[in-house]
């Protein structure tokens, strides 16, 4: 071994004896017995015989990754990543941390304890300190994400660029073509993926852990995301691989869920294709502890029952169709969104451009379905938010006529799903360089030749460019740059949103909106 070689050994050992204490330290196993084990399980897996034994430094670190990222380099030295990526390292990372977990079930049983003695509050935040100290949530690439907020009419938007998720590079992407396909796990969400290894098709999870939950007695499981989109943003899952479908069930399972999370919303992406979610061959929800713009928009029309079940009904100033139930009693709010949903899936107005069903081969191809949101009120009482969507298409708009039109996909072209929805914008990570490269034109950096974008990556943005440098001109700073991009792009998710929405927002959209609810016997009273 050469003193280089020396030298780095040293360094891991070190590295190691520095996580386990990490580990110990943030509750995640219990010295002695666990910290032995896992620097033992470590130890093996990078070939040494022996611990550390010199002086270990006192330090209070908030994550893991300062210490990872050197011992990662350490493994891709002596073979333990074949090839020194993104992907590979952290398949590596993960089986590093699932080295310093407690098993699934006391993860699981420490919830339940946390939540009857302390109650769910401080259980999940316990829960969720542990999925980020694990590194399972990565918080130092979520720190890389680009958030504003954008001043509507509707209220102030959420935009994100979401940049937690590493490009794959170009050999990355040519291995991907080698891989045999596996149908294990089945999905990403299914349990299965506890404890799996991972490939370089599918990440590893030694340090996922889940909850069992109950809802309306069956099996489900409660995990957080590893991207992060907001606060505490959760995903509960049902425990078999079955497919997406808003029902009845849902939405008393998303009330159970409420009950046993007040803290938390929770809801559904819709179940149909252009409509749904990026996932429709697992049921699951999203849930979390944040507030989303369209919570705190108001309902500026309420109907109600002519024989008052003691229930509110009313049409959210939102850019998309929301009908929004509120009342005290449970079981009242449930079947009320029973009511709706059956309603809307047999709705059909011409006059508006809804329309339930078209004929394809002489079947019945149905379009009309719903986004739930779940949540309890203020003051008490639950609240339903139903977001009526169609995925409907036309020669017009192929992708979806209440889907981004062709003139937003330079920056939003993807499914408009919950989190959307709800009014925080998740935009790909390709927008990051785009939007520079435009602000070197603003400010005049680079020079303006509209010939000399095309073919280029900026050719899909020429239009929008061309028309920003008509009202604003090329030499702006850079932080007025910055200010006008960040406004134009705001602007574009505003009416990427509106395009989703069933019912527009004109007099006569409205009025459709409104035929709606009083098919449904419900009669307007004074918001």
């Amino acid at each position: 071994m050469t003193e280089q070689q020396r030298t780095g050994a040293n360094d891991a050992l070190l590295l190691i004896e520095r996580l386990v204490r990490f580990a110990a330290r943030r509750g995640m196993i219990e010295p002695p017995l666990d910290a032995i084990a896992s620097r033992n399980a470590l130890l093996d897996l990078f070939g040494f015989a022996e611990a550390y034994d010199g002086e270990v430094p006192e330090e209070q670190l908030d994550s893991p990754a300062p210490l990872l990222e050197p011992l990662l380099d350490y493994g891709a030295s002596i073979g333990l990543i074949p090839d020194d990526t993104t992907t590979f390292r952290d398949l590596l990372d993960a089986r590093v941390m699932g080295m310093l977990m407690p098993r699934p079930s006391e993860t699981a049983a420490r919830f339940r304890r946390t939540a009857e003695r302390d109650g769910i509050e401080r259980a999940t935040d316990d829960f969720y300190r542990l999925s980020i100290d694990s590194n399972y949530i990565r918080m130092d690439r979520i720190a890389n994400n680009q958030y504003w907020e954008q001043p509507t009419a509707y209220g102030k938007l959420e935009i994100t660029i979401n940049l937690s998720k590493p490009e794959k590079d170009p050999r990355e992407i040519a291995l991907l073509k080698t891989v045999a396909p596996s149908n294990y796990p089945k999905c990403l969400l299914c349990a299965d993926n506890v404890g799996y290894a991972g490939r370089a098709d599918h990440p590893a999870r030694q340090n996922l852990r889940v909850v069992p939950l109950e809802l309306q007695g069956e099996a489900w499981y409660f995990q957080y995301s590893p991207y992060v989109y907001y606060n505490e943003h959760s995903i509960v899952f049902h425990s078999k691989h079955v497919p997406m479908r808003i029902s009845h069930a849902t939405f008393a399972r998303l009330l159970d869920f409420t009950d046993a999370f007040p803290h938390y919303f929770i809801g559904s992406n819709a179940d149909l294709p252009i409509v749904g979610g990026s996932i429709l061959n697992h049921d699951h929800f999203q849930a979390g502890r944040h507030v989303f713009p369209m919570e705190t928009a108001k309902a500026e029309r309420l109907f109600v029952r002519p024989e008052d079940d003691g229930l509110t009904y009313g049409i959210v100033a939102w850019p998309m169709s929301v009908v929004r139930i509120g009342g005290a009693d449970k079981a009242k709010v449930r079947e009320a969104a029973n009511a709706i949903l059956d309603a809307w899936r047999a709705y059909g107005d011409p006059e508006a451009g809804v329309y339930a069903f078209t004929e394809k081969d002489g079947e019945q191809v149905p379009h009309n379905t719903i986004t739930p949101i779940a949540r309890v009120r203020k003051g008490g009482g639950c609240e339903l938010d139903l977001v009526l969507r169609n995925n409907r298409t036309s020669e017009e708009h192929p992708d979806g006529i209440f889907h981004p039109h062709a003139n937003l996909h330079h920056i939003k072209k993807e499914n408009i799903g919950l989190i959307e929805v709800m009014g925080l914008a998740v935009l790909p990570g390709r927008l990051k360089t785009e939007l520079e490269g435009i602000a070197g034109l603003l400010t005049g950096e680079a020079a303006y030749d509209a010939a000399s974008l095309q073919g280029g990556p900026l050719a899909k943005h020429a239009d929008w460019i061309a028309a920003m440098i008509e009202a604003h001109g090329t030499r702006l700073s850079a932080e007025r740059a910055q200010d006008v991009l960040r406004d134009e792009v705001g602007r574009k998710f505003l009416d990427v949103l509106k395009d989703a929405g069933v019912y527009k927002r004109t007099p006569e959209g409205q009025e459709a909106f409104a035929r709606f609810l009083r098919s449904l016997g419900l009669v307007e009273r004074e918001a």
